[in-house]
């Protein structure tokens, strides 16, 4: 596999994109209508010192592919990648497709709170096939958030410009972030569908003393069992069940560690190693930080 190539500077992604220099190094929005790639640089790979937040619709023929889906076209999607994350243009930058790309170095955030809490935002982690799909509504509110900035961005820099800039971007992944926690709540089935096949995987772990042999699953590693990314697991996960995908294999530990201690006579210790903890006292701990009481305290209220 060919190494993504380093793209350091805005400037520099301008130049990438045949584009003309940015008006501002550290913020800049484009269309893709502007964007002159050769066929083969658009299979290209990079990664990125800065934030990228696309908007795509109205792909030629209908549907374009997105990662590894086919999407509808009629309502907008919208696409985050971090700094330092591959962003495989092939996801982005589609023929027939319209649509705006924003790109925000963190060096333009120095001195915002918005610096820090934009690393809160779950969905730069992403996978290209956990797009955020808008509605007509949703896409106009966040066309005319973009058309903000761009106009700020072209105009000249005065006093105000930098904190105008900064309160549309944190404007519009508070928007983002509401429209994403929609999508969860709406996409009952497809949601319905990843919890079962969640729960089906754990329930494999317990029945085949997979926990014994390769320990507690890691939330990355039920993840990429289930094809999706951490993040999205996660958010959705808390959306659906107040839970993250960590609370909620712990969850089924404790459960499972109840039925151990109220059925068997098998001791604390070999209860912890059943259930794939390296140290009984990790099991101890997290035991009585779900419950308020101890494994044994538990055992005892059976007797």
């Amino acid at each position: 596999m060919k190494t993504p190539e380093k793209v350091s500077s805005i400037s520099m992604l301008h130049q990438f994109l045949g584009l003309k220099r940015p008006a501002n190094p550290l913020i800049s929005v484009f269309n893709f209508d502007d964007v002159k790639l050769e066929p083969e640089t658009i299979l290209s790979a990079v990664t990125t010192d800065f934030y990228v937040i696309a908007l795509k619709k109205d792909c030629a023929g209908g549907k374009c592919r997105y990662g590894q889906q086919y999407y509808d076209f009629d309502e907008g999607i919208m696409y985050f990648i971090a700094p330092n994350q591959v962003l495989h243009f092939e996801d982005v930058l589609l023929n027939g497709v319209k649509g705006f790309v924003l790109v925000v170095h963190p060096d333009f955030l120095h001195g915002y709170g918005l610096a820090s809490h934009i690393k809160e935002y779950g969905y730069f982690s992403y996978s290209a096939n956990e797009a955020l799909h808008l509605s007509e509504k949703e896409e106009k509110s966040i066309v005319d958030i973009i058309a903000n900035v761009e106009q700020e961005v072209a105009g000249n820099m005065d006093s105000f410009t930098q904190d105008l800039l900064i309160s549309n971007l944190d404007l519009l992944l508070k928007y983002c972030d509401r429209y994403y926690n929609r999508q969860f709540l709406t996409r009952k089935k497809a949601n319905s569908d990843l919890l079962s096949k969640l729960e089906a995987l754990l329930d494999d772990y317990f029945k085949n003393e997979k926990l014994i042999l390769n320990g507690i699953p890691t939330v990355h590693s039920i993840a990429e069992q289930l094809h999706i990314s951490a993040n999205y697991l996660s958010d959705m996960l808390r959306i659906q069940t107040g839970q993250t995908t960590q609370q909620h294999i712990q969850q089924r530990l404790i459960e499972k560690a109840k039925e151990m201690l109220s059925t068997t006579e098998l001791s604390v210790s070999e209860i912890a190693y059943h259930l794939g903890f390296e140290h009984p006292q990790s099991f101890h701990r997290l035991f009585k930080s779900r419950t308020s009481v101890s494994p044994l305290e538990f055992r005892a209220s059976f007797n």
